[in-house]
């Protein structure tokens, strides 16, 4: 055999590694643009998966302001009714301030009849589920007055907000999601990953592995209007379908809605942004930062020495649940001394708005 030009070998060397790199730019570039863990913080930093970058059109998007209608779904009872009030204050006064990009508002009322608060905040009434239906889980109520109130209602924003009573804005917020990526508050205790064997009777396997199941529920969420038109329906049909399913009723409890929702929007293949500065949930969550929702969805139990009982009545606390019945009164005693901020936050913020909210006792 005659010995090789060292031209062709040159040649062929540069051929290897030009065919090299042609298949190391595109398994990178379908890497990057499949199903990553996308996670945002409030200075526009970007938290990754650590295999599966963020695509890079979504990372250097630059966009004009894109207003969201603000929703919220509510029944008549005191309990609910109060917690509006309060929301819808603090949704008034943030609304339009620098950085906001709040829209128009809604109180989905599915209780089926008007209520006292018609004329003080923006109510559409649908219907709630036939009864019994429910089956005492009344927030099975809400992707049916989500389905609803989408077919019914003209709504010019292009997003939706999907908030809930017991939000308080604590400071203005802007436009988390991004095209078609919605934007989602990751929940801990929402883990997909752990629930398969369950979770597989609603995602079948050819929808690809459980992790493509978003750890959220479906509120705080900002999301294009016209994909939850799709994914509503089956939030509903999924809701339903887990609570006819007794294991999987008794697994996921008081979370079983948040994990429909999950799931609707797997199998819709839509992924949302894990903003984890979304909201901020008292009395885990200690400082307010830049976060821009408060969930006061935990009671609040301290000693006088300023130091958290949980699961134990406090000296002081602050818990929703002691109002069932009624609104809370009128400038409730601030936490001692050592508690911290987003539990003193809390307070002032209730505080402020039922002093400004007329009629605040009557309902």
């Amino acid at each position: 055999m005659g010995s090789v030009s060292p031209l062709l070998l040159i040649t062929l060397v540069l051929g290897v590694c030009f065919a090299t790199y042609n298949l190391v730019t595109m398994v990178m570039h379908n890497r990057s643009i499949s199903k990553p863990t996308i996670y945002y913080n409030s200075d526009g930093g970007i938290f990754v998966d650590p295999i599966i970058e963020m695509p890079e059109s979504v990372r250097k998007l630059k966009r004009a302001k894109m207003p969201f209608h603000v929703a919220l779904t509510a029944t008549d009872a005191p309990y609910s009714k109060w917690q509006c009030r309060i929301m819808y204050y603090w949704y008034k006064k943030q609304k339009d301030l620098p950085g906001s990009e709040m829209g128009g508002f809604t109180r989905i009322l599915h209780s089926g009849n008007p209520d006292n608060l018609m004329n003080e905040i923006p109510t559409v009434i649908v219907d709630p589920l036939p009864a019994g239906l429910d089956r005492g889980y009344i927030v099975l109520n809400r992707p049916w007055a989500f389905v609803q109130w989408l077919e019914k209602a003209t709504i010019e924003e292009e997003y939706v907000l999907m908030a809930e009573p017991d939000h308080i804005f604590v400071t203005p917020l802007p436009n988390l999601a991004h095209g078609g990526y919605p934007a989602a508050f990751p929940f801990f205790y929402i883990k997909p990953d752990q629930n398969e064997k369950l979770l597989r009777k609603f995602f079948p396997e050819e929808m690809g592995p459980v992790t493509n199941i978003d750890p959220i529920g479906n509120s705080p969420v900002i999301i294009k209007k016209e994909l939850l038109e799709k994914i509503a329906p089956t939030w509903m049909n999924v809701s339903l379908k887990m609570k006819d399913d007794p294991e999987t009723d008794k697994t996921f409890g008081w979370v079983l809605e948040m994990y429909a929702y999950a799931v609707a929007s797997a199998l819709h293949g839509v992924q949302h942004i894990l903003q984890k500065d979304f909201m901020l949930q008292p009395p885990w969550d200690l400082e307010i930062g830049k976060k821009y929702i408060i969930h006061y969805t935990y009671g609040c139990d301290y000693n006088m020495k300023g130091e958290l009982t949980y699961g134990k009545i406090g000296e002081w606390r602050f818990d929703k649940r002691s109002f069932l019945r009624g609104p809370p009164p009128r400038n409730l005693p601030l936490p001692p001394p050592g508690v911290p901020e987003s539990v003193v936050t809390l307070v002032k913020m209730v505080n402020e708005a039922t002093a400004n909210i007329p009629n605040w006792d009557a309902e």
